[in-house]
Formats: structure tokens, sequence, C-alpha cells
């Protein structure tokens, strides 16, 4: 199995949404702000390669938003979905699978294209593109604390031209050998976590459970989510698999950070180990 990394470009959120509760002077050590107290973060994608299949995991942001939604949140940098893939030798045409964690505009936007004539089209086309069932009903039907987060031209497309289909919610599900999935609830419902065994290790693709190294401390919860008390106890079984276990946790949206391990401190806290690139993690 190969793994490789797909960077789709930067973008801004206010600092106080991403770290919830904890207070701005702690989470500005860790990750610093504009004069307008909003963050960088990345949009950190994965392409896994086995066999006949290359499966994307999430999409970025894309660019079919107009330019007021754009102004929001200040998307920025060179790279971009296509043209990352377009440096890996891939077309639009070559992806087999496009595995999304969940329907936030920053993880699936990039799922669907707006072409020259304002149609709304699948950006892989050979794809088939996975959810799940609870998920996408949560989406569909959204609760106004994530209204803003859930944009049905997204998602809603997929399903409409046969593109989407659900994965069993099972925890340790096997979406393929090799490539296992966990689910969450805290930031948003069932959210999926791809679980990857390469080179003998587990890379954990993150999500938004723990978007940067700066979210491993447990209070460290993004005012986002909707259960945040519950995403609490999933870091928490998360963190301590990932000491036991030796986990390699990948980070989806730290701007510097690709990949890290954590290990118990003297005071018996979860705390991060060593910063990885990802061709130290691995390798």
């Amino acid at each position: 199995m190969k793994v490789s990394i797909i960077e789709t470009g930067y973008f801004k959120l206010d600092g106080g949404a991403m770290f919830g509760v904890v207070p701005q002077k702690l989470w500005k050590k860790l990750m610093p702000a504009d004069e307008n107290n909003m963050c960088t973060w990345a949009m950190r994608c994965l392409l896994v390669e086995t066999g006949s299949r290359k499966i994307l995991i999430d999409t970025g942001l894309g660019d079919k938003q107009d330019a007021k939604f754009r102004s929001h949140f200040e998307p920025h940098g060179t790279d971009s979905l296509l043209a990352s893939l377009t440096q890996k030798g891939l077309m639009p045409e070559d992806i087999t699978d496009v595995f999304v964690t969940h329907f936030h505009f920053d993880h699936v936007g990039g799922a669907v294209l707006r072409d020259d004539k304002e149609r709304l089209l699948p950006t892989f086309p050979n794809a088939t593109y996975w959810t799940n069932q609870l998920h996408y009903d949560w989406a569909y039907t959204p609760n106004p604390r994530e209204r803003a987060s859930f944009l049905k031209e997204n998602f809603v497309p997929l399903k409409e031209q046969g593109k989407l289909k659900f994965i069993d919610v099972e925890e340790g599900v096997e979406f393929l050998p090799g490539f296992n999935i966990g689910f969450a609830y805290g930031h948003t419902e069932a959210m999926m976590l791809p679980h990857i065994q390469v080179n003998g290790k587990t890379l954990v693709y993150c999500a938004d459970l723990i978007p940067s190294y700066a979210h491993i401390g447990l209070p460290y919860v993004m005012g986002y989510d909707v259960r945040p008390l519950h995403t609490m106890k999933e870091k928490a079984i998360l963190l301590e698999k990932a000491v036991t276990d030796k986990y390699i946790l990948f980070f989806e949206h730290d701007p510097s950070t690709i990949c890290a391990t954590v290990k118990r401190n003297e005071k018996g806290r979860i705390v991060l180990d060593q910063r990885l690139s990802f061709e130290e993690a691995i390798g």
C-alpha cells in the first residue's frame, strides 16, 4: 500500500472557534493568529494506492464557491487539489474512490465542480464516493449549529448521479485490507477516521477529531463540535491507543506539523512526543 500527501491549500478560521473554551493566551502559544484573530489552517488530503485502486481521502475546499463565501475563509496558497494530483502523475479520471470523512465544506468542497454550463458534476468522474447513511442524513437535514458548514451542492449531486455509496457504521469496519475505519460523534455525526497500515505502522487520519498537534490536549476542543464532551472522550480513547499501539497521527489541518506521535508524561498526561515529516512517519 502506497500513501501520499495531497495538499489543497490553506484557509483561515477564527482561533477562538478552533480552540473553544481554551483561553487565547494559551492557544496562541501553539498556533499564531493574525490581527483579526484568524489562524491559518491546512487542508491536507491523502492518496492511498493499493492494487488497481487510487483512493483520495477528503478533497479540500474546492473553488466553486462565490467571492463572498471565500472572503470569510480567505483560501490561499499555491497548492490545489487537481494540481497536487497532477504532480503525482494522475488525472481526475484516474481516481477510483473518494473517501469523505465528513461533509463539512472544507473536507468535501472539492468533490463536486461547477462546469462552464453551471452544472454540478463529480470532480472525479470514474470514482465511487464513500460516506455513511447516518452522516448523509445528518448533513442533508442540518442542525442550526452546522447549517453553514453543510452545503448541499458539495454532496447531494453525488447521490443524485449515483456516485455515492454508504459504508456500514461499525467500529473498526474494514474498508479494504489494511484500511479500517473508526467513527466519531463529537465533532459531527458519524465522522469517519481512516486507520491505514503502512510499512508495519498504523497511520490514523485524524480529520477533525484532532485537527492539529495543538489539539492533542483534551480540553483543546473546537467550538464547532456538536458534542464537545463526547469529543474529549473520543480523543482520550484514540490517544490511549496511540500510546500503547504507537500510532502515527496524521493532521489534516495543521499548517506545519503533518504527523506526530504521543507519549505519557511524568504527570500521566498524554502529550506530544515527536513531530514527524511524512517521510519519517511512514518510512
